[in-house]
């Protein structure tokens, strides 16, 4: 079984923070996707790549902030976050990597 190298552009990384370790315990994962990843996408990638049954994804725009930089102006970019919602029994370990 060979992998589709287009799966590699549509996950970008693992988010690791407090709030997303939590949601391990409603089996939910979430990942830093392309702008552009569709559900369908993103469900077809995260089966793929993890080799796990996936039973829905949700995605979010986090609107980038207007930060301050050694006295310049600049804007963080947008980041479009993935929660995907694993069936019961299947499980992601984000901290090892592919």
């Amino acid at each position: 079984m060979t992998i589709d190298p287009r799966h590699y552009d549509v996950i970008i990384s693992p988010i690791i923070t407090e709030k997303t370790t939590e949601l391990s315990a409603f089996n939910q994962v979430v990942f830093k996707v392309a702008p552009d990843a569709t559900k369908p996408q993103i469900k077809e990638a995260v089966e793929e790549l993890f080799s796990v049954k996936v039973k829905s994804v949700n995605t979010v725009v986090v609107k980038g902030k207007t930060k301050i930089f050694r006295g310049r102006k600049g804007r963080r970019a947008d980041v479009k976050k993935a929660i995907v919602t694993l069936e019961e029994g299947h499980t992601i370990d984000v901290s090892t990597g592919l």
